[in-house]
């Protein structure tokens, strides 16, 4: 890997959530539990549960498969990669044939409306065309209350995304800075709310105050 301490793709998802949250998590070094993470911690903890690797007549099923890129100073674990007999897949070691990798990323809950998750499994493509050296077009979001997949394409917009936000997180531990909070829906439903605090982020700054004092000031005594 990079002299820089690489990004976990589990770091992509909270980034895309919410920056502040991830700056909490992976700057500073907080964390908080709550009904939600542990949860959601035993859902991958199960899909990572069975033997590494899994034979199905064409298919071949990986679990809790290590993956990286240096190019983009990433790494973290799928929780699920299969491999689809494909012409235009690529050899694997002690396996007959080509084999083309799929990602599948279990999730605790339901579909979300942000993409969060779509941008986390655009991610483990990105590593798994790198290391594989082949084309990943597509993957899976399994969310565990529908019990049913969801496809995703990886088109070059989405890569881009991911590659910008990956710098942006870069840059932004380089600095050591943590984003004021952006207060949404979502902050009611984040295990950090107590930690961050973002009804604290609509009161003044303290330079605000100060300035404000010394108007104040100036006003009396003149």
């Amino acid at each position: 890997m990079s002299e820089r301490e690489p990004i976990q793709l589990s770091e992509l998802q909270h980034f895309a959530f919410c920056r502040r949250q991830w700056a909490l998590i992976h700057i500073e070094e907080q964390w908080a539990d709550n009904e939600r993470t542990v949860d959601g911690d035993l859902f991958h903890r199960r899909a990572h549960d069975a033997e590494q690797f899994e034979s199905r007549g064409d298919l071949l099923i990986a679990r809790g498969l290590r993956v990286q890129s240096r190019r983009l100073n990433l790494t973290g674990v799928c929780d699920v990669v299969e491999f689809h007999s494909d012409p235009k897949g690529v050899s694997l070691a002690g396996r007959d044939g080509l084999w083309r990798p799929y990602p599948v990323e279990y999730k605790r809950g339901s579909p979300k409306p942000g993409d969060a998750d779509i941008l986390q499994l655009c991610a483990q493509a990105l590593c798994l065309e790198e290391m594989l050296l082949c084309d990943v077009p597509e993957g899976s979001l399994f969310y565990g209350e529908t019990r049913r997949r969801e496809r995703v394409e990886f088109m070059p917009e989405l890569r881009g995304r991911v590659e910008e936000m990956l710098a942006e997180m870069q840059a932004l531990r380089e600095r050591g800075h943590t984003p004021r909070a952006k207060p949404s829906k979502g902050c009611n439903a984040c295990s950090l709310k107590d930690v961050c605090l973002p009804k604290l982020s609509k009161l003044p700054s303290v330079g605000h105050y100060l300035r404000t004092q010394m108007r104040e000031d100036t006003c009396e005594s003149s």
